[in-house]
């Protein structure tokens, strides 16, 4: 579901009036992109503030109103002040809804408590944790989950192993990617090399 936004368009550039615009508690934000001008325009900073509390915000559809009509755009960028950390500026990338977008999306895993490979004294090296993803902007999830659960000693979580909704692909360069992985020795293989160890040390002393 897209989130609407309505925003004013901004008649002056520059520091000077994007100040003012702080001043007032709004932020100054831009839509571009789909071979048109940029249109510079002015968010109510305190609605804004709260969207950022939405999550996946990213991944969302933005149709955001102006006196010029409607625009389809996804949130790209977001400057913060150094000090205050406060928004001072926003970027809108528009789009066609028709097409494919690529995005980055966090990965998550879950149910470790109760993980096989995690139980048996394994070691969860969590080394990926976005992923790159292609496809229409309705369908983008907010988050790819890894379910540890079944996942035993050794076993590696690729990026081809990930779960992905329909219509949804990887981005280039992410299949081969390790995302997660359970470390460490199986309990069976601990006892043999402890036995080995026993019988070279026997062996020795004879």
């Amino acid at each position: 579901m897209a989130i609407e936004l309505s925003a004013e368009i901004r008649n002056v550039a520059g520091k000077g009036a994007a100040r003012c615009i702080r001043n007032n508690k709004n932020i100054p934000a831009v839509i571009y992109g789909e071979k048109k001008s940029p249109v510079a325009i002015e968010l109510n900073g305190r609605e804004f503030d709260m969207l950022l509390k939405t999550p996946g915000l990213r991944t969302k559809l933005f149709q955001i109103k102006t006196s010029n009509g409607t625009e389809d755009a996804m949130l790209m960028d977001i400057q913060y002040h150094p000090v205050s950390d406060a928004v001072i500026h926003a970027d809108f990338k528009r789009i066609d809804v028709k097409k494919p977008v690529n995005v980055v999306v966090p990965v998550e895993v879950i149910n470790a408590e109760i993980s096989k490979g995690l139980k048996l004294g394994g070691t969860l090296n969590f080394a990926v944790r976005k992923v790159a993803l292609r496809g229409l902007v309705d369908v983008i999830p907010e988050k790819i989950i890894i379910d540890l659960a079944t996942l035993t000693i050794g076993d590696v979580v690729h990026g081809t192993d990930l779960v992905l909704p329909a219509g949804v692909e990887l981005g280039l360069h992410q299949a081969e990617l390790a995302f997660a992985t359970i470390g460490g020795k199986m309990p069976m293989e601990e006892d043999e090399k402890a036995k080995a160890a026993a019988m070279a040390a026997a062996a020795a002393k004879k």
